[in-house]
């Protein structure tokens, strides 16, 4: 038996595999039990199993895997890691254990995979369980059939995935096992729980006993939504929500909250796709064009027969549909057409969107075969097209639907109407934006007068319709000439209307998914009876009009394309304006004459037509003051411009009257709601006038007036636009030069607007004529159209824009060209043509192309319909002869300039096959393809490309070409769009897996496209999205996302709204830089210049210079050079921080090299391609060393401008640099070198602090540069590393020079010494690092180097310490060789220079040496509080080292007397503190006698800026006088949300400061020491109860333990630090809850590793042992047993005694008390309860009278006995007093008396109870939460000298002064006197100021606020003593301030 109890030694894990069971399963009992008792899921301790899970559940004996089998489920449920072995834990389980006949292995099987889906690895959960359905063993497939309905019915159909378990039900259903049938059976109800009837269609083939059974279970189900009862981890709050609803009385709200919880789930995703075509008989073809018509009928029933299949399999159903579709058509056997008519119903239904493509080819047909009577045919005929447009949308279909419109057939009119009316039913106000809306409106309009009364009502039903989808203020704009009757019938339908979305409409309008139709808006109709007008004379003068009186204005009807962001962008036109346009009627003269005769005098309408011009001068004049006078609403503009035309009218000889008519007119315009009815009177004579030489003017500004007022396109449009482009023609073969000037700049204008198609038009004139317009042209090229200095005029486009923009800015480049009549080509497209097209011969193939490249050409622009071309030419994108392929895409491509945006509809059947194209294997082909799909994508915009799953179809050929191409195509367009449809998350998992292919271009170009992805669907849905990948590539792609995330771009803002607010013209708006949308950058980098950054619109104007931006994502015009303008650095938000977590996570290099390797300059590359501009970046890696120059020369170019860029991307900046130090080019050095010392200038101008990362990857190697050669070289290097002191604490330099006199160059050791002797001449000895003694051991070593001048440089060094520190110097080098020695001592006496004080350079440390850094902090610059902790250092440069100061200060003596007796000489003025109020400076301010001073001109940037006053405090700290400084600390300590600032590191040096002072033997040698002493006394006080517990706590736990361990160290110091300590442990029942206990038990655990028991034992005094002590067992009292929960910041807890130390502590206490009182109540304070044994209270009373006898803390003892009395008013103290003499009892009730006349009387209450007045400083303690403390949490910082600055503009501004002492109380009154002085002081105004700045910081705070609950602010007294002394000082300084008076 021996062997068999060895296992007994073994450890738990070895035990876990033992072959024994015994002692497996004493292994599992006993990991069992750890892992019960591991607390943190993060722990390492579960990480030893995480290999053994598997066997714990597979165990072959059956009782020990029980056991193992319950471990385990606590593991899942508790571990971190245990997601790790789900697969094969749960196979195991499924294998394992299901089959297992004991039922308790079954549930705890089910349990752990239960557990597993909890823990969010659902996945595979049910991959393993649906594996598991295969196994032969019953009991397994029931057992995996019922863990999948329990965690369907607990989890939900979120989580659970249906689709595989129904694609198994059925078969589930066939097994010969009634067990699992009965189990499918439950499964199968409980699924319809989820989704209801979208269960039916997947079983409706099973057995129907069975379904008839399913079907009574489905009946007794309940009706309501089921919800889950279990949640993942990340969703166990939602868990607590519901509970806490429930708890509230049902679920009243819960429905309202969780009805999403509920998927929708759709029948249709459920379902196998059938694939169908294979299947279609073989002679299908042939049958369907038989001449029987029972041979077709047979045709078409195989087909009806296939496409019942509810979801076809996707494929090229082309060849059927035109089959079909050619049945409907043509065919005369009415049953066939019902017949073909269902089959494509039902294809449209198997494909849904997949049948888009198909859907414009078979509309016009169906639609046109509504002419059939026949109900049958015609609900066919219905049924067919409305399931048609549910496969695409309405746009797409709509040119079709309204092409029929105007059909003779009233039966097709009105089935027509109908169709409408159902689509519309389907749309959305966003899905029917105002361009569609138009031309259904116009046509339909047509339609509710037609003589056909059923046509009447379908268009009724139609309009009615669209006004309940998108409402009557959209609609009604259309409906402006309708009579009332048939408005009323409208609205009648409306009302009836039921919508399929239910009334979401205006939901989806976010969305914004339609782009609306460009073009067809306005070609003019009315325009054409205005052609009599074509004499030449008035066109010269109408052409100069465009350059001269529109500015730069669009010319005619060159709408102002959207690059120009111009007054109306061209969508808006066709979109806004139109439906905001002033619609009215004609009116007769005689009214006219009416309306005009009550506004205008009478005399002057008489005289309008005198025969003298005097009177109608007069007459005129009259007009023009009425006019002036007229009010808009009264204003008849109409009735006036006829007066104006009436007799003489245009035709007035004089031209003094004439002008003032003009002038009129334009005043009407203007002033007047003026409408396109008055226009059309004046036009005419207006554009006769245009060319005269004395009205000319007159006209044009009247003209320009009415384009203002009517929309300048519409205007042109009246002056006859047809022969728009024949006139500029007339005008180009004038006789008269001067016209022809004219007519070339006017084309150089429209130019800039429509772009190079504009050449088109002129391509047959004389090559000289020509020659002169391409020069024209080519001036204007780079250029953009000017910002319109013009917009609408406002009233008559108030609030245009509803903000339905399209995707992008549509591209304004097709306007003009939409004015053209389009030719119809679709008659030359001839079968003949088509079938040589796709002929055998490639010869007769090329004659096709070659035919239908003429036909194109010659038309110039086609309509959208080119009948069977599409498929002809989609055939030759795969043509086997490459040459044709590449005519086919120069074909494609010239058909997109035709087509124009139109080509839209063709995306889907051409466009797709384009791409596909981009996978051939030569690269000329592929250029090609490129060229035609951006071409394709300018016309269409990228909507239409990314819809539907055609472009992911395309993504997943595993084709290498095709994918780089393709999504370096995606990289370049997505950033260029404002948003993209939902359908692009279908390109995702493609996208990932090109991120893993074989193929390194491949994997280039998906890492270049996915900040692009991410930037439109957000990280969250990419992250999700890799759910499905492998456990591996899941991790590397994450990982690649996260990086993606820090690149990530914003989107392009919206581009510029067309008009900015009633402000006449909308030129100001544009030119305010609207965050560029074309930049990559986060948002506009560089501050206001007026750039007018265009929207961009893809290809027309990329050429615009200085666009503010980077690379311009759609380069498809950029020129290299041109690009440059843009900011060289662009901000990433957070880029820096990502940065450093990746190199901390070492997902990077560490910056750490001899010399730099190839990796390292790829990884700079690749980490600045994101932040650097694209054409500096390659200057910048270029090899040659003239471009790095000319990247240096650019730096500094930019230097001050980009000054946030350079600092966002400094780490990357200074890497790139060190890279140049290897270079062995001088001047490459030196220009570096002039960079870095300005980039320190800047960056200590702008007081930032380099961080950490920045500074190891930098120092090292700046400092190889000192030792170089040239002596120049190595003066720029001394001079950096000098003002890098100004960014980088000097002390943290110091480790790094010392590292370079280690160096093997004698140059670069001797000048790193001098450096090390300079830092110490400069900031004193605290640089020395580690410590001053070893520094100096290791620079005395230098003292015998072989190089001459490095002895002297460690020598000199030497001598600089000495000067500082005196003759300690020789104690710190310690033993040196005797020659050494006597070297250094002849040194010595050769400087002969007497010790001076302490440097007096100290004060410019800026740089603090405690960085209290936090992760996304640590680049911030000086927050408050380091700032705090930097000017203590100066305020305390005399205390650190008594030594070194040996004559006292005058600053340093508070000279009361002197004051006193001072009577208005003011000598030496108190610096005081400035008390503001800042609230009251923003309201009309009442000052205290404000002296009058010139207001300064940045008051405006300042507005309420309070950090500005903290800064002055803190600026005052840093005072040479110490009052000054000790009144700053205590007024930043009186308010508690800045004192919690203070990190412990800062906390710990104030208190040394402070602490030192105090026992400062020469303070008290002082007249008024012993008053400083209590003032800093009474500030520690202040600091102890303000500070943020943690960090005071633990900062001074960090100081005793320096003070112990210095053998320098005065013991006094200790007692002051344990003194502190003792307070800060009464204060803790009060703050118990606020502390973040495991830091400070760490501090302890520290404390006692440094000083076991022993070792404190052998202290001189046993204070320290007591006082550790004492926090303990207060710890222990205020916290109990939990308290052990509070070890995890320390990693072995074995190294200390505190784990054992603290288990008595509660062994003892829980042995006292037997029960364990209530230790924690609300508050935190130790309360003593009623039920509390009596013994305790006894306990706390004896101790309270033992501190009331002992000597010292007789006033401690008093002070606990008030509050105890005060807490406890019932309690005994009899007993206690009894005992002893008469006198003690006395002595103790006077106490307490004089304690509560001392506290009632000052208005203070005890601490204890929480709360106090805060004195006059916070009226109510606000709960802050601490923010890390250096600075904001985001990222951002201001510097301190900001604020300095603007505070001091304030106090100018503001009059006040220092000397206006009687604004505030003296120091002394701040500390005692509860009264509110006359002005609030500064400290009240601080308070009221932070709550606002910290309402903003809660904002972005992400921190945790675990120890940043609500201290409840106490309040110390203070001893009496001081007390007394602090009114003796009061009485004085109130002395003084009565006689200044």
């Amino acid at each position: 038996m021996g062997d068999d109890s060895e296992w007994l030694k073994l450890p738990v894990d070895q035990k876990c595999e033992h072959k024994l069971w015994k002692a497996r399963l004493s292994g599992y009992e006993e990991a069992l039990k750890i892992f019960q008792k591991i607390k943190d899921e993060k722990s390492p301790e579960w990480s030893k199993f995480l290999g053994l899970i598997k066997k714990f559940v597979t165990d072959s004996n059956a009782v020990v895997q029980l056991k193992g089998l319950e471990a385990a489920l606590v593991y899942v449920e508790n571990a971190h890691v245990a997601g790790k072995t789900t697969g094969e834990v749960v196979s195991g389980v499924v294998s394992k254990v299901f089959n297992q006949p004991k039922a308790k292995a079954k549930e705890l099987g089910i349990e752990i995979c239960l557990m597993y889906i909890e823990i969010e690895k659902g996945e595979a959960v049910q991959e393993e369980l649906l594996k598991g359905l295969d196994n032969k063993n019953p009991k397994i497939i029931v057992a995996c059939i019922e863990t999948l309905r329990k965690a369907l019915s607990e989890f939900g159909s979120k989580i659970i995935l249906l689709k595989p378990i129904i694609k198994v039900l059925p078969k589930l259903f066939e097994s010969r096992e009634k067990a699992v049938r009965d189990e499918a059976k439950l499964i199968a109800v409980e699924i319809y729980r989820w989704i209801r009837d979208a269960l039916r269609p997947p079983l409706q083939n099973i057995n129907s006993v069975q379904l008839k059974e399913l079907e009574e279970e489905w009946v007794k189900l309940p009706t309501g939504a089921p919800k889950p009862s279990r949640f993942l981890r990340s969703q166990q709050e939602l868990e607590a929500k519901l509970e806490q609803q429930q708890s509230a009385g049902g679920d009243a709200e819960g429905g309202g909250d969780d009805g999403d919880e509920v998927p929708q789930i759709d029948a249709y995703e459920l379902l196998e796709a059938v694939e169908i075509l294979s299947k279609l008989p073989k002679d299908f073809y042939d049958k369907i064009e038989a001449k029987k018509w029972q041979e077709r009928k047979e045709a078409l029933e195989a087909v009806e027969v296939l496409v019942k299949n509810p979801k076809l399999e996707v494929g090229d159903y082309a060849d059927l549909v035109k089959a079909l579709k050619k049945v409907v058509g043509k065919d005369t056997n009415v049953m066939l057409v019902a017949l073909a008519a269902k089959c494509l119903t039902g294809l449209a239904v198997g494909l849904r969107k997949k049948f888009g493509q198909y859907a414009g080819h078979v509309v016009p047909t169906i639609l046109e075969k509504f002419k059939e009577k026949k109900p049958q045919v015609v609900q066919a005929l219905q049924e067919a097209i409305d399931a048609i447009f549910l496969t695409t949308t309405l746009q797409n279909i709509s040119e079709d639907v309204l092409a029929v419109m105007d059909n003779k057939n009233p039966t097709i009119k009105q089935q027509t109407s109908l169709f409408i009316a159902r689509s519309f039913r389907h749309c959305t106000a966003s899905t029917l934006p105002k361009s569609l809306l138009k031309p259904f409106c116009a046509a339909l309009l047509k339609h509710i007068n037609d003589s056909a009364p059923e046509v009447r009502d379908a268009a009724f039903e139609a309009l009615g319709t669209a006004l309940k989808v998108v409402g009557e203020k959209a609609v009604n704009p259309f409906l402006a000439d309708v009579d009332k009757l048939k408005l009323d019938k409208i609205k009648e339908c409306s009302e009836k209307v039921e919508l399929v979305h239910g009334k979401k409409a205006g939901l989806v309008a976010d969305k914004k998914e339609f782009k609306p139709v460009p073009g067809r808006t306005t070609t003019s109709g009315a325009a054409g009876d205005k052609d009599t007008k074509d004499i030449s004379a008035p066109k010269p003068g109408l052409l100069k009009k465009a350059p001269t009186a529109k500015a730069g204005g669009p010319p005619k009807k060159g709408k102002p394309a959207a690059p120009g962001g111009a007054g109306n962008t061209g969508t808006k036109n066709k979109k806004g304006l139109e439906t905001k346009e002033i619609v009215e009627p004609e009116l007769s003269m005689e009214v006219c004459e009416e309306k005009a005769s009550v506004v205008l005098p009478p005399t002057c309408i008489q005289l309008l037509d005198s025969s003298n011009w005097k009177e109608r001068l007069a007459c005129m004049e009259e007009f023009q003051k009425a006019v002036e006078l007229m009010d808009r609403t009264e204003m008849p503009c109409q009735a006036l411009v006829r007066m104006l035309a009436k007799k003489p009218g245009w035709k007035e000889t004089n031209f003094q009257v004439m002008q003032m008519k003009l002038h009129i007119v334009a005043l009407i315009a203007q002033k007047g709601n003026f409408s396109k009815t008055s226009a059309q009177i004046v036009l005419d004579g207006l554009v006769d006038k245009i060319g005269d030489v004395k009205c000319g003017n007159n006209a044009k500004e009247a003209m320009t007036a009415i384009a203002e007022a009517c929309m300048l396109p519409w205007t042109a449009e009246q002056l006859n636009v047809k022969a728009f482009i024949s006139n500029v023609k007339t005008a180009l073969a004038a006789t008269n030069p001067a016209v022809r000037t004219s007519a070339i700049t006017l084309l150089g204008v429209m130019y800039l607007y429509v772009g190079p198609s504009l050449r088109m038009f002129f391509e047959d004139e004389k090559p000289a004529l020509l020659s002169q317009i391409d020069a024209e042209f080519e001036k204007m090229q780079g250029q953009s159209p000017p910002a319109p200095t013009r917009g609408i005029s406002k009233h008559s486009t108030s609030g245009i824009d509803e903000g339905e923009d399209g995707d992008e800015p549509e591209d304004g480049g097709n306007d003009v060209v939409d004015l053209l009549p389009r030719t119809e080509i679709s008659d030359k497209i001839t079968s003949e043509l088509v079938s040589k097209i796709g002929d055998k011969n490639w010869k007769i193939r090329k004659e096709g192309l070659d035919e239908v490249a003429g036909i194109i050409n010659e038309a110039k622009f086609i309509q959208p319909n080119i009948g069977e071309l599409p498929t002809a030419l989609k055939g030759r994108l795969n043509d086997s002869n490459k040459i044709l392929v590449q005519q086919t895409l120069n074909i494609l491509q010239q058909l997109a300039v035709a087509m124009g945006p139109n080509i839209k509809q063709h995306v889907k059947n051409l466009g797709i096959p384009i791409i596909t194209v981009l996978g051939d294997s030569k690269n000329n082909v592929r250029a090609a393809a490129l060229a035609t799909v951006n071409a394709w994508a300018e016309q269409t915009g990228m909507k239409e490309w990314l819809e539907g799953e055609d472009l992911s179809e395309e993504l997943k050929k595993e084709n290498p070409f095709l994918r780089q191409e393709l999504l370096g195509w995606l990289a370049e367009k997505l950033p260029t769009l404002r948003s993209t449809p939902t359908d692009l998350i279908l390109c995702v998992p493609h996208l990932y897996s090109c991120l893993e292919d074989r193929n390194g271009d491949v994997r280039k170009k998906a890492q270049d496209a996915l900040p692009f992805f991410m930037m439109h669907l957000g990280y969250e849905k990419m992250a999700k999205a890799t759910g499905k990948l492998k456990p591996t590539s899941k991790d590397q792609v994450l990982a690649m996302l996260e990086k993606a995330k820090a690149n990530m771009p914003a989107k392009p803002a919206a581009p510029a709204k067309a008009t900015s607010k009633p402000m006449g013209g909308s030129a100001p708006a544009k030119f305010q830089p609207t965050s560029a949308p074309v930049e990559d950058s986060v948002s506009s980098t560089i501050e206001a210049k007026p750039d007018p950054r265009k929207a961009k619109a893809p290809g027309v104007s990329s050429k615009v210079k200085g666009i503010q931006g980077k690379k311009v994502p759609s380069k498809t015009s950029l020129k290299e050079d041109e690009d440059k303008s843009g900011p060289i650095f662009v901000i990433v938000s957070n880029g820096k921080e990502q940065r450093m977590k990746d190199e901390k996570g070492l997902k990077v290099l560490k910056w750490n090299f001899t010399t730099p390797r190839d990796e390292y300059i790829e990884q700079l590359k690749t980490q600045m391609s994101s932040c650097v501009a694209k054409w500096l970046q390659d200057e910048m890696f270029h090899s040659d060393f003239q471009h790095h120059n000319k990247a240096l020369a650019v730096m500094v170019d930019h230097l001050e401008s980009e000054k946030e860029g350079v600092i966002g991307c400094l780490d990357l900046i200074l890497k790139w640099l060190t890279l140049r130090f290897f270079d062995t080019n001088t001047s490459v050095l030196m220009k570096a070198l002039e960079y870095l010392k300005l980039l320190f200038t800047l960056l200590s101008e702008e007081e930032y602090h380099l961080t950490e990362n920045e500074a190891s990857s930098f120092i090292p190697y700046l400092i190889l540069k000192v030792g170089e050669p040239k002596d120049v070289i190595r003066k720029d290097v001394r001079a950096i590393l000098n003002r890098m002191c100004l960014v980088y604490p000097a002390s943290k330099m110091f480790p790094f020079i010392m590292e370079g006199t280690k160096s093997k160059n004698s140059k670069q050791r001797a000048e790193c010494l001098e450096e090390l002797g300079c830092l110490v001449e400069s900031y004193g000895m605290n640089v020395c690092q580690p410590t001053p003694g070893k520094a100096l051991k290791e620079i005395a070593i230098h003292i015998g180097d072989r190089d001459n001048a490095v002895r002297n440089a460690a020598l000199n060094t030497i001598v600089t310490v000495y000067n500082v520190h005196g003759d300690q110097v020789f104690k710190l080098i310690g033993n040196l060789s005797e020659k050494d020695m006597s070297m250094l001592e002849e040194r010595i006496k050769r400087s002969a220079k007497r010790p001076s004080t302490a440097p007096m350079k100290q004060v410019e440390e800026k740089p603090q040496r405690m960085q209290n850094i936090s992760s996304n902090a640590n680049m911030l610059r000086k927050g408050p509080a380091e700032d705090m902790s930097s000017k203590l250092n100066q305020a305390r440069s005399m205390s650190g080292h008594p030594e070194a100061a040996q004559m006292v200060r005058r600053e340093f003596q508070l000279d009361l007397d002197e004051i006193e007796n001072d009577n208005g000489t003011v000598r030496c003025e108190m610096p005081e503190l400035v008390q503001h109020k800042l609230d009251d400076i923003f309201e009309p301010v009442l000052i205290p006698e404000p002296k009058i001073r010139a207001v300064s001109p940045h008051f405006d940037d300042m507005h309420s800026n309070t950090a500005s006053t903290i800064n002055f405090i803190i600026s005052q700290v840093a005072s040479g006088d110490i009052n000054t400084s000790i009144q700053a600390l205590t007024q930043l300590f009186q308010i508690e949300s800045l004192a919690r600032e203070a990190s412990t590191g800062v906390l710990k040096d104030l208190m040394h400061g402070l602490i030192t002072l105090m026992l400062d033997s020469r303070i008290e040698d002082l007249e008024e020491g012993q008053q400083v002493i209590r003032s800093v006394n009474l500030l520690v006080v202040k600091v102890l109860e303000k500070s943020d517990q943690t960090n005071i706590l633990s900062a001074l736990l960090v100081l005793l333990q320096d003070s112990l361990l210095a053998t320098a160290s005065s013991p006094k110091f200790s007692e002051l630090v344990m003194k502190c300590l003792w307070r800060m442990v009464r204060l803790l029942p009060d703050t118990i809850n606020s502390i973040n206990l495991d830091r400070i038990l760490l501090d302890i655990h520290i404390f006692m590793k440094v000083f076991p028991k022993e070792k404190l034992k052998q202290c001189k005094s046993e204070f320290p042992i007591r006082t550790l002590k004492t926090l303990l067992h207060t710890l222990c009292k205020l916290k109990g047993p939990k308290i052990l929960d509070h070890l995890t910041m320390i990693d072995n807890k074995n190294e200390s005694e505190l784990e054992a130390h603290l288990c008595r502590m509660m062994k003892h206490s829980m042995d006292q008390s037997g029960s364990k009182s209530d230790k924690e109540t609300e508050k935190g304070a130790s309360r003593i309860d009623e039920k509390a044994s009596k013994a305790k209270v006894n306990d706390f009373l004896a101790e309270i009278f033992k501190k009331i006898g002992s000597k010292e803390n007789t006033k401690e003892g008093l002070a606990e006995l008030y509050e105890y009395k005060k807490k406890y008013s019932d309690a005994d103290i009899e007993p206690f007093l009894k005992n002893s003499s008469q006198f003690f009892q006395s002595y103790v009730e006077r106490g307490l008396r004089v304690i509560e006349m001392e506290r009632e009387g000052k208005g203070r209450i005890p601490t204890s109870t929480g709360i106090s007045p805060q004195m006059e400083v916070t009226c109510v303690p606000t709960p802050t939460s601490t923010v890390s403390s250096i600075g904001n949490t985001n990222g951002e910082e201001v510097g301190p000298s900001v604020y300095l600055e603007r505070l001091k503009i304030l106090r100018q501004r503001c009059g006040l002064d220092n000397t206006k002492q009687d604004d505030r109380p003296p120091l002394t009154s701040l500390l005692s006197k509860p009264a509110i002085p006359p002005v609030a002081s500064s400290t009240d105004m601080l308070h009221s100021k932070l709550s606002q700045l910290r309402e903003s910081r809660e904002q972005h705070q992400h921190s945790d606020l675990d120890s940043n609950q609500t201290h409840s602010a106490g309040t110390l007294t203070s001893s009496s003593s001081s007390t007394t002394n602090i009114d003796d000082l009061k009485k004085r300084l109130e002395r003084i301030k009565s006689s200044r008076k």
